[in-house]
Order: structure tokens, then sequence, then C-alpha cells
């Protein structure tokens, strides 16, 4: 058995003003169900083996924060061993895990051959962050998936398959995108980034999501577009879009953007897409974990300017085994 400190106690207060109204209702409904019966819950939850084509079958968003197996990650991109983290406790926060735990994610950069990439908008029903648009696929890789989805990072760049193989399962399941219309081997990986975020627009201030993670950087090229088949409880809206008209929909007040989103486009991803040939041949590949707090509105109350890059960074000191 795995025990550390840190209990989960979950609670959604009032949302904030200038949240969009069409997420007060999701909010509500998911802030609820969050805390019904939880607060006593532990940090760390256990998941069966599944594999890559099962995965999300007959399965909603509140089954998949307790069965996936989030992996678990120093600041420095070193696993964690031994941990149990379950979706849902890696992603809640609160006065007691302000950013939770940190854990690995990827971000899919999907564009076709006139080089415009896949933007999707994350469903209404999803937990955290619905409503919000982004690249075209952003989860994470799990543990006890077939194939195997944890890299030892150092020794699998820069191919690192588990991510891929990761990348892949997701965009099958949220988009339906057949895995033979994304080739692992075309995937070009670039770069590391450490975030963290507040769900703050949907929760209000004392929000009891966020994201903190260590998000892999994954581009792919193919010829036309491929056929997409949205999954409704992960994706409400997609759309290919040239740079300029992602500018202009990032100018708009009315659209929400994730926080991980524009922290990447600022950080690189612009210009990546820019000398897109150049990114696909690994000009811009490299090994650094490039760490980022987010924009103001993503502070919840319990975010206090002492909190530091290692906030919420487990070790395996942090981790007591009986």
């Amino acid at each position: 058995m795995i025990i550390l400190g840190a209990a989960w106690i979950g609670r959604v207060a009032g949302l904030a003003p200038s949240a969009k109204s069409r997420q007060f209702m999701v909010a509500q409904s998911w802030g609820l169900r969050a805390i019904k019966d939880r607060c006593a819950t532990c940090l760390f939850s256990s998941n069966a083996k599944s594999n890559d084509k099962a995965y999300g079958v007959n399965m909603d968003q509140e089954a998949m924060m307790e069965s996936d197996r989030l992996i678990a990650v120093n600041e420095n991109d070193r696993l964690v061993r031994n941990v149990n983290l379950s979706k849902r406790n890696g992603h809640t926060f609160n006065k007691e895990t302000p950013r939770a735990a940190l854990h690995r994610a990827f971000s899919f950069f999907l564009f076709d051959d006139q080089d415009r990439m896949l933007l999707t908008q994350r469903a209404g029903t999803k937990i955290t962050f619905p409503n919000v648009w982004t690249n075209t696929c952003c989860s994470h890789p799990l543990y006890d998936m077939t194939p195997n989805e944890v890299d030892v990072a150092d020794d699998a760049y820069p191919m690192f398959p588990g991510i891929k193989h990761a990348a892949v399962r997701k965009c099958k399941h949220e988009l339906g995108i057949a895995p033979e219309n994304l080739p692992k081997e075309d995937i070009q990986f670039l770069t590391r980034f450490h975030y963290w975020a507040a769900d703050t627009v949907t929760y209000g201030d004392d929000t009891a999501w966020g994201e903190h993670e260590i998000d892999y950087i994954l581009f792919l090229q193919v010829n036309g577009q491929v056929p997409v088949d949205a999954n409704p409880d992960e994706v409400s809206d997609y759309k290919y879009v040239s740079m300029e008209e992602m500018k202009d929909m990032m100018e708009d007040p009315d659209l929400l953007w994730s926080p991980w989103f524009r922290g990447i486009m600022n950080r690189g991803g612009f210009d990546w897409w820019a000398d897109l040939r150049g990114s696909l041949q690994g000009k811009y590949t490299n090994l650094d974990v490039t760490f980022f707090d987010p924009p103001k509105e993503h502070y919840a109350s319990y975010n206090l300017p002492s909190h530091e890059r290692k906030t919420g960074v487990l070790s395996s000191s942090t981790v007591e085994q009986t």
C-alpha cells in the first residue's frame, strides 16, 4: 500500500463573474458530483490493465477520472516510482494540494497538407477546462496500457514511443481518427513544458480542479485531411485553421482557450508552425523542460506567492510504503 500525507479535500464555491455563462451549469454539476462522499479520499488509486483499442469504451468522464493511472514525475521528468496516481487526484486542487501532483501529458498538433492546424474545442461535459479551444488533442500517457506508454525520458529521446502511443490512442478515442492515419514514425517530438493552471474560469477562485503537467509537444503533418468522427463527450467542435485564422480566433473575447495552449504558442509554437518543415525534421527538438506559470486569471485563492516550481512535485522522499 502507498500512502501520501495530503488528503483529497474538494470544495467548489461560487463561479467567477467573468466566466462564460455557458459553463456555469457544467461547473455546478461536476463540482457537486466531484465533492460528494469524497472528503476523505486519499491521493492515490489503482487502475486495471487496458489497451489502446479498448480505452474509453462504455466509460464517461467520471469513470476515466477514477481508472486512468497517471505517470508521476519530478521537475526533471524523472519517474517517481511506486505511485498510483489517479486522474482525479492528479487534477485535484485545494489548500492542501494547491497544484495537485505533477504528471506527464502530451499536446498533439496535427497539420494538413496546406499547413493548417486541426483545432478542437473541449466538450462541455469535460470536468477540467470544458469548452476551451486548444490544439488537436491533449491528454496523458498512462500506466498499465498495451502498448506500454511509460518512457524513461533520457533513454527514449527523441523517439518517445510511449508518448506517441498515447497520442494515437487518444486521437482515436476523442476524434475517431484511425491509428493507421497517424503513423507514429512520422510524429515529431519537439520539447517539453512544465506548467500548472487552476480552472478558475469554470469554477471560480476556490476551484477544486486544475492541471499540473510536464507536457510533451508532438507535431504531425498528413496528406490531405484525416477523417474525423468526434466523440461528443470529448470534443464539441473542431476545424482546420491557418495561422492567421487562429490568431484572429484567439483575439475573439467570446472564445475560451486552454492556458497550456496559449503558453505553448507564446513560447515557440508560432515559430515552429512558421517553419513547419524544419520542425518536422527535428530542427527544434531538444531535451529541455521549460517551466511557466499560468496567466493570473488561472491562480486560485490558495495559489500563494510563496509557492515555487517544486510545489506539487512528488519525489521518492514524499512517498511512504508499508
